[in-house]
């Protein structure tokens, strides 16, 4: 007499739930908006001035630890909801480690971009430019990467 020696799993049925169950989330009528990005910086007056002089920002909001651990400024261009977080942390010492991280700002230029570009390179801030792609990123006193585009 054979016996069978299959396996059968009791989760069978579950594995079907859950893959209706992501299908459905996943269709799911989600309706948001970008907020806020953040970065911490070292300087916090030198990263106001940055990006104030370099992209027009200016300060819309500022948060302060009670102890003064830290100060939170947030900085956007007008008309603008999407807001920069900068963070300074008081008891961080020395610059921050951005690694290999690839993530930056991108920043669409409204008027003339060969003068930006030209305002950028004589503010000593262009870090990498790609001409076959038409672009080029400035970096921050912290630097950060950020790509600087021609409006399309």
């Amino acid at each position: 007499m054979s016996r069978d020696l299959s396996f059968k799993s009791p989760f069978k049925k579950f594995r079907r739930l859950q893959v209706f169950y992501t299908h459905f989330i996943t269709f799911m009528d989600i309706k948001m908006h970008f907020d806020h990005f953040n970065i911490n910086v070292t300087d916090l007056d030198a990263s106001l001035a940055f990006y104030k002089e370099n992209l027009g920002l200016n300060e819309v909001g500022e948060k302060r630890a009670p102890d003064g651990s830290f100060i939170l400024k947030y900085l956007s261009s007008p008309g603008n909801d999407f807001r920069l977080e900068l963070t300074w942390l008081r008891d961080h010492e020395g610059p921050y480690e951005l690694g290999e991280n690839e993530s930056h700002l991108a920043l669409r230029y409204d008027g003339n971009y060969d003068e930006i570009r030209e305002f950028h390179r004589k503010n000593g801030v262009i870090c990498f430019e790609n001409p076959s792609m038409g672009i080029y990123f400035i970096h921050d006193p912290d630097d950060y990467w950020i790509e600087i585009l021609p409006y399309r």
